[in-house]
């Protein structure tokens, strides 16, 4: 070969080696290190609480503000940030995210007062809220491929199951044997590799036509989301007084004018006709009522395992493995069983085997084996990663490129505010049900009043009290089964039934079998620009 190529074309920085090859699962792997952290942070403050209480003695308000900050504070920038993504760059957006993850972390874990603990938190959240859009976006611009996508998506969903497996597992062998600061600085070394990595691997895209980021869209949208997810809770944990309706009128208004206002802009933050898809909005509302539906049993379950059946932290995380393992499994199969037999099937069948299982849980007591538990965790594990592995290929393929960071930021949003509602509400459900037992005779009333505000309250009230603390704590373990037995009902009444919206909204839905004609396009063009570059190395080595 001869010639001039000095004014060859330059290879695209997204050139074919991450639509063939084996570039593009490298870059997988770097994005499923930020799911991983993510899930993984999401469960370990929660082992960490009782020694951190310790230490830093935060009163009941400001125990409850370290718990709830840094959701709320996710789930008010999701969309935000998504749409950031699209406009400066996902991988732009991810890897600074992931520094600022990395050293905020650190002042997490050397906080030496409940407020400085209280404004980590928080500033953990908004770094946390750039990294799961970004991710999904990203898959959705490496990707192209249908089929390679839905495995792809397979795979990020099933690092997050695992992820909230490992959780637990690390942060009771962290807190055996080092302090509580210890669960944050884990997310060190994950994102240093994750940066180092990412620089060379990921590839940067970005929507061609971002238009302006519209702060006052970013504003409505935060106020919206943490004003109606506090007032949840806040009725769920309190009653629904004045301030906690103010607050939710505050919130319902915030977003009716955010959502007024991105139909008149030229470029919106959310474009909201994304919502006029069958598919997107079934999808989304399918994953929002999963979750509410599940947040009982997942939020009940660590307390069944420890203060009910009596099993150290450590062991009650290995108890939850099947529900990880299942999902893992069933996460990298769900495209392929989407494709054979529907989209519609798949997901509803999906959500039917979580609500049955949901529904088994009504029939546990204290002494339930756990062969009859694990089993059902098992069920929810494969019922879930089916679906969710789906819905989010269902949004991902919805919506054009361009817009996939704040796609993937809605579905993530449906996820924070199902939790929210699902602890909540069915928390609410939980906790009324529990405080309705008969304290035995002969119990002090300090130590009654302390078991009646909850069941750890009653573990520790029954200590040094003899055969009349062991009645005091049968009588709360057995109100607690009952309050997490009806529970588990309203939670398998919300699956079913969501089971048959889903059966209805995604009629017709099918998963892609070949690259739309945009990407094919930009796969063609790559490939030649990748090719043209190939052939100018060689007749430069000649």
């Amino acid at each position: 070969m001869t010639g001039d190529t000095t004014g060859a074309p330059r290879p695209a920085p997204s050139a074919g080696r991450w639509r063939g090859g084996a570039g593009r699962w490298l870059a997988l792997a770097v994005l499923v290190l930020a799911v991983l952290l993510v899930a993984v942070d999401a469960t370990v403050l929660g082992l960490a609480t009782p020694f951190l209480s310790e230490d830093l003695r935060p009163s009941g308000t400001q125990l409850l503000w370290i718990g709830d900050i840094y959701s709320f504070v996710i789930a008010g920038l999701l969309v935000s940030m998504g749409s950031l993504g699209d406009r400066i760059g996902r991988k732009k957006l991810l890897l600074s995210g992931s520094v600022a993850f990395g050293g905020i972390s650190v002042l997490n874990a050397y906080a030496t007062s409940p407020e400085m603990m209280i404004v980590a938190r928080a500033l953990l959240g908004v770094a946390g809220a750039t990294l799961m859009p970004a991710t999904l976006a990203l898959i959705r611009n490496i990707f192209h491929d249908p089929r390679e996508r839905s495995l792809a998506v397979g795979i990020w969903g099933a690092m997050a199951s695992a992820g909230a497996a490992v959780g637990p597992i690390v942060g009771g062998f962290l807190l055996e044997h080092f302090w509580w600061g210890s669960v944050f600085l884990i997310n060190l070394p994950v994102m240093a590799v994750l940066v180092l990595v990412g620089l060379k691997l990921l590839p940067e895209s970005r929507n061609p036509r971002p238009g302006p980021w519209d702060v006052p869209s970013v504003l409505l949208s935060l106020i919206g989301v943490i004003g109606v997810v506090y007032a949840v809770k806040e009725a769920a944990a309190h009653g629904f007084g004045g301030g906690v309706a103010a607050t939710a009128l505050t919130g319902i208004a915030a977003l009716t004018w955010f959502v007024r206002r991105q139909l008149r802009l030229p470029v919106p933050l959310l474009d909201m006709r994304l919502f006029q898809h069958r598919g997107f909005r079934g999808a989304v509302l399918a994953d929002l009522l999963t979750i509410l539906g599940l947040s009982g049993l997942v939020f009940f379950l660590s307390q069944y395992l420890q203060l009910v059946q009596g099993r150290d932290p450590l062991e009650a995380g290995l108890a939850e493995i099947p529900a990880a393992v299942g999902a893992v499994a069933t996460g990298l199969v769900a495209g392929r069983a989407a494709r054979r037999f529907s989209v519609r099937a798949v997901v509803s069948g999906g959500l039917a085997a979580v609500g049955l299982a949901l529904a088994a849980v009504t029939l546990f007591g204290e002494h339930t084996g756990y062969p009859a538990l694990g089993t059902v965790l098992l069920v929810v594990g494969v019922g879930a990663g089916f679906s969710f592995t789906v819905t989010a290929d269902v949004i991902l393929g919805s919506v054009p490129k361009e817009e996939a960071g704040a796609a993937a930021a809605v579905s993530e949003t449906a996820y924070e505010l199902g939790a929210a509602l699902g602890i909540a509400l069915l928390g609410t459900v939980v906790t009324g049900v529990y405080r309705g037992f008969t304290t035995p005779r002969g119990i002090p009333a300090g130590a009654a009043a302390s078991a009646h505000e909850s069941l750890g309250g009653a573990v520790e009230a029954a200590h040094g009290l003899g055969r009349q603390g062991d009645a005091l704590l049968a009588a709360a373990q057995e109100s607690f089964m009952s309050g997490l037995r009806v529970a588990a009902g309203g939670g398998a009444l919300i699956l079913l039934l969501t089971a048959g919206a889903a059966w209805v909204l995604l009629r017709g839905q099918r998963l892609a079998e070949s690259p739309p004609q945009e990407d094919a396009e930009d796969a063609a063009g790559a490939s030649a620009t990748a090719d043209t570059a190939d052939a100018s190395a060689v007749d430069r080595r000649r």
